[in-house]
């Protein structure tokens, strides 16, 4: 049991985690580097911007508010509520002013202290609602704790576990991406599509892709828990399903929320989904092993199946404000999801090896 002044390792782990999600999404892509030769804080003291999007504002306000809501039980509990709030926001203004800065050398970025401003009021915000129950959620007695301890294998091998299949729930909001797929790597590369697109093989492709990617993220989240325990794996798929039906209808035209739903992925649900109830039912050290090829078949298909041309997001809104920030974090989460996966359960096995001889 943590010490009563003991901050929330898994809060701390989270903060680091979203910090650094965040400066990916502002300095994506990482290319064209050059010097304005204006002054490096002459942003900060500009005057108000005269054209901006009230949508990016608002995004800008809640990117930050996460952030901010996690800060503060990563603190000591011994700092009080109101020194705790200001701290987490202190930091997140920081944070903001150290990437709104770094973007002064990209040319596809525009510093401005409008958004300096709402990210700050995002921290603030979360910051608040910390302060109040993000203490209660994250405290030794709280229930997400007692439940990460009873569910969850301990230190931070469960809690990269964790953070890990949120990135794989992030990875559902890349549009272009199958249900559940990830690993991807041709664009990031540039490399062509091996094969060419047929309906019929198509189908097929994305079916498989679709069913043994199931079956690896849910023996993978199986892989991090304790015991068996099926709702927080459907838990898992419900909120990937909501994700993906956000992302089709916000990115695609039309908007539809179930355009994902295809021929090939009920194809590929109606058969992996029953594959992965029978696969909970084996040895751990099965699990462990099916878990890790299924990663590497789902990976393979990824990259061979080809792209559809029936279903393109819209360029427009990709390459606008923050989309084309949270466009770009979404594509490298997908990309390298599987890879980082494989690694864990290498790690896994290795560091908890004994719990994949329990039931």
């Amino acid at each position: 049991m943590p010490p009563a002044g003991a901050s929330s390792a898994l809060a701390r782990r989270l903060a680091i985690a979203y910090a650094l999600l965040i400066v990916y999404a502002c300095l994506h892509p990482f290319t064209g580097w050059r010097s304005t030769g204006l002054p490096l804080f002459d942003y900060v003291f500009a005057p108000w911007p005269k054209y901006f999007r009230v949508e990016d504002l608002v995004l800008n306000v809640l990117g930050y508010i996460p952030l901010g809501f996690v800060i503060v039980p990563a603190l000591p509990r011994s700092v009080g509520r109101v020194a705790a709030i200001l701290a987490a926001t202190l930091i997140g203004a920081l944070l903001s002013l150290t990437v709104e800065t770094t973007q002064n050398f990209l040319p596809t970025r525009v510093s401005t202290n409008l958004d300096l401003g709402c990210n700050t009021l995002g921290a603030l915000v979360g910051a608040i609602l910390g302060a109040f129950w993000g203490r209660t959620l994250f405290a030794p007695q709280g229930w997400l704790q007692r439940w990460r301890a009873e569910r969850i294998v301990p230190g931070r091998t469960g809690d990269a576990g964790l953070i890990l299949l949120g990135l794989w729930l992030l990875a559902q909001l890349m549009p272009e991406a199958m249900l559940f797929g990830s690993g991807d790597l041709r664009r990031m590369l540039e490399l062509p599509t091996p094969l060419p697109f047929a309906p019929e093989r198509f189908m097929v492709l994305e079916a498989m892709l679709v069913g043994t990617s199931a079956v690896a993220v849910g023996l993978l989240a199986r892989c991090t828990m304790r015991s068996a325990s099926l709702w927080p794996i459907v838990l898992l798929f419900v909120l990937a399903v909501a994700a993906k039906s956000l992302a089709t209808g916000s990115f695609f035209v039309p908007g539809t929320p179930l355009g994902w739903l295809t021929p090939g992925t009920r194809t590929g649900l109606a058969f992996g989904l029953p594959l992965l109830v029978a696969a909970l039912l084996l040895p751990r050290i099965v699990q462990h092993a099916l878990a890790g090829m299924a990663l590497l078949a789902a990976t393979l298909l990824a990259n061979l199946i080809p792209e559809n041309p029936y279903q393109l997001a819209d360029p427009r809104l990709l390459d606008r404000g923050n989309f084309l920030n949270f466009h770009g974090l979404t594509q490298v989460v997908a990309s390298l999801w599987p890879f980082v996966a494989l690694a864990y359960l290498s790690a896994l096995g290795l560091w908890r090896g004994e719990h994949l001889h329990q039931r």
